[in-house]
């Protein structure tokens, strides 16, 4: 079974992605939204962890990057609300990290 782990929360000011990763599975995907997409900022720790985990399925909300000014990582992918609703469908659970 596959979770999309969905993330909403700066990983600047608690420690929701570093539990998240921990518990990650090898068919889970991660999607950041919101200040979550602050990880992706080049030379921080959340972005460099997140660039050498082997296999992470890592997507953003397109809208959160943009609004936010970040470049989109190759290692990423960005999704809109549709593709959200898409990834939701894939994966057999939806776990958000409130």
């Amino acid at each position: 079974m596959s979770t999309l782990h969905v993330l909403s929360h700066s990983p600047f000011t608690d420690d929701r992605l570093a539990s998240c990763l921990r518990l990650l599975g090898s068919a889970d995907a991660l999607l950041l939204c919101g200040d979550a997409a602050y990880a992706l900022q080049p030379g921080t720790a959340p972005c460099n962890e997140l660039e050498a985990r082997d296999g992470l399925k890592l997507y953003v909300l397109e809208e959160d990057l943009r609004a936010r000014g970040l470049a989109l990582p190759a290692w990423a992918e960005a999704v809109d609300y549709p593709g959200f609703v898409e990834l939701s469908i894939q994966h057999d659970k939806v776990n958000t990290w409130l």
